[in-house]
């Protein structure tokens, strides 16, 4: 077998392909790239079993058919140190001994076998299929994932639930101290079901296919799903189970609500959860134009107390949050104003941007703490 192909662009693929493969596996050929010549196009495959994501380099000059794999460390480094330019890569099909040839040099190491990778199950009868632009389906992963659960005693909480219905698609994550929610009307799957995508595939997505123009084509059956675009296929398995009643957790009427800058609360929260007591806690008082946010640590003796403007249009009242937690929220509510939506001190706290697209809608519950 022979190719050419250009370096960085060759790079670009299989940075993009390896943010799947685990820096430790159980079984030795997961720790390589899968190469797939046929018809004059290259394909690569990496995979941890769970997820798979394959795409198609651009080659010239091909010749012959076969598969190999290659270590994923090897030729990443090494393509990592050249300039763009055109390599050579010529397989001896017999012992896959690759030779690897440039303007300057020539670098040969040892393949191995393409046969002895995994190869992805087939499909369930009746797998269902929708298609969304790539972008929207993108933006929905992000919004929810940074409140992804990470307690393997609770593994439906350890990804995005996407909640599908004809008309729209609501995405939602929880670690049971945050819920988000994100809905999106301006889509149409034109399908009723949902499933549990892990947070792995969720941050592949995420970041692969941050930029992706066109469509995604997912198709799942009970099991797993299958996630298309132009340059990109993406395979994985669900988290197994049932996913909490969301909307039964979301305040139905929260009648107070303050606004207030969105950037100047986050940076006065970062400055006083410097000082809080190892719990986290940040006590905020709310009046009628003021937030007064303060925290203290007694066994060090170490406190911190400022105050922001606001508009709250509720009876004055003390909440506390956990500090790290808050600042996540306001990290992850877009916009340059956030509503603060309350009930009372023991009861969640709803955060919203001020100003929401159109066809979008997004909030953020904060469970409070006793203060």
């Amino acid at each position: 077998m022979k190719f050419n192909v250009q370096s960085k662009l060759l790079l670009s693929h299989l940075s993009a392909v390896s943010k799947v493969v685990n820096s430790k596996n159980t079984i030795s050929i997961l720790d390589n790239f899968l190469f797939s010549l046929e018809d004059g196009r290259l394909v690569v495959t990496g995979s941890d079993q769970e997820t798979t994501i394959t795409t198609s380099v651009p080659v010239t000059e091909s010749e012959g058919i076969g598969k190999f794999a290659v270590n994923v460390r090897s030729i990443l480094e090494l393509l990592k140190q050249l300039p763009d330019l055109g390599l050579e890569f010529d397989i001896d099909d017999d012992n896959l001994a690759i030779l690897v040839r440039y303007q300057n040099g020539k670098y040969n190491f040892i393949g191995i076998d393409g046969n002895e990778f995994p190869q992805k199950a087939p499909m369930e009868p009746g797998a269902q299929t929708f298609t969304v632009p790539a972008a929207k389906f993108v933006a929905g992963v992000q919004h929810a994932i940074f409140a992804v659960g990470e307690d393997t005693l609770r593994p439906v909480m350890m990804g995005v639930y996407c909640d599908i219905k004809p008309d729209c698609i609501a995405y939602v994550a929880s670690d049971t101290h945050v819920l988000v929610r994100y809905i999106q009307s301006n889509v149409a799957a034109g399908i009723t079901a949902s499933f549990i995508l892990p947070s792995k595939p969720a941050s592949i997505l995420s970041s692969v296919l941050d930029k992706e123009e066109g469509d995604i084509k997912v198709t799942f059956d009970s099991k797993s799903a299958v996630f298309v675009t132009d340059e990109y296929t993406l395979s994985c398995r669900f988290v197994n189970g049932r996913y909490p009643n969301y909307n039964s957790v979301i305040p139905s009427d929260s009648p107070y609500t303050a606004s207030v800058d969105r950037a100047q609360l986050l940076n006065a929260l970062r400055r006083v959860s410097v000082f809080a007591s190892s719990g986290g806690q940040v006590k905020l008082e709310l009046t009628a134009d003021e937030i007064h946010l303060s925290s203290q640590n007694v066994d060090f003796s170490t406190s911190a107390d400022e105050r922001l403007q606001c508009s709250y249009d509720g009876t004055d009242m003390v909440i506390s949050f956990n500090g790290e937690n808050i600042i996540d929220v306001l990290n992850n509510v877009p916009g340059d104003t956030v509503l603060i939506k309350l009930i009372d001190p023991a009861r969640a706290g709803l955060f919203v941007p001020a100003e929401q697209p159109e066809g979008e809608d997004l909030l953020v519950l904060l469970m409070p703490m006793m203060v």
